[in-house]
């Protein structure tokens, strides 16, 4: 499969990448709460090397795919400090014991390689931000990145930039990138928690 190549544009993974590595620090904590087959949990395992990193995901073939992907590329002793937790990315906030969240991380839609019926859902992600909005530090953000090619991608992007749309703006930052003539492509969401100005 030919990759399509970007002259001026980021993708939507470099591009996330890219806001990922402007406001991590060493020693923050991260999260990545669909973590997949673990390649954005490895970019966060390694932009943060002395960080608690949480990775979540509901499937267990999933957990099992990224342990062996860091596994594969980390230091043992960075691997034994990351966190593995089987469960659905709604129950975040059980994990938190106090500590306030740099980056909170979403790749949303199914598994790939993986059962295609089995996909995040608008109610569980949107309870998922909702609860953790309140945990993430100041200049600390969320990342979303959405799947409208299917229809549960859809109605999830959907329903989550009605609720972006809503939020105040005094306390967060919102901008959502999208291709404009490829309608059914991945977008990407970012939200930052804004610091306010010291008196």
């Amino acid at each position: 499969m030919t990759q399509r190549q970007f002259s001026l544009f980021q993708s939507h993974i470099d591009l996330a990448h890219s806001y990922w590595k402007s406001i991590v620090r060493e020693g923050d904590m991260l999260i990545d709460a669909t973590c997949g087959n673990g390649h954005d949990a490895l970019v966060l395992a390694r932009l943060n090397e002395r960080g608690r990193l949480l990775l979540i995901d509901k499937q267990k073939a999933a957990l099992e795919s990224t342990q062996h992907r860091l596994a594969s590329e980390l230091d043992p002793h960075r691997l034994h400090t990351i966190e593995f937790k089987n469960t659905c990315h709604s129950k975040v906030t059980n994990f938190l014991s106090g500590d306030l969240v740099r980056l909170l991380v979403f790749n949303l839609g199914y598994l790939p390689g993986g059962d295609k019926s089995i996909t995040t859902e608008a109610n569980s992600t949107l309870h998922s931000i909702q609860a953790m909005l309140e945990h993430i530090a100041p200049g600390g953000a969320i990342s979303v990145t959405c799947y409208p090619g299917h229809d549960a991608g859809a109605k999830e992007e959907e329903a989550l930039l009605d609720f972006v749309s809503s939020l105040d703006k005094q306390e967060w930052s919102a901008c959502h990138h999208r291709w404009l003539n490829r309608t059914r492509a991945p977008s990407l969401l970012l939200l930052q928690k804004n610091q306010l100005a010291e008196l």
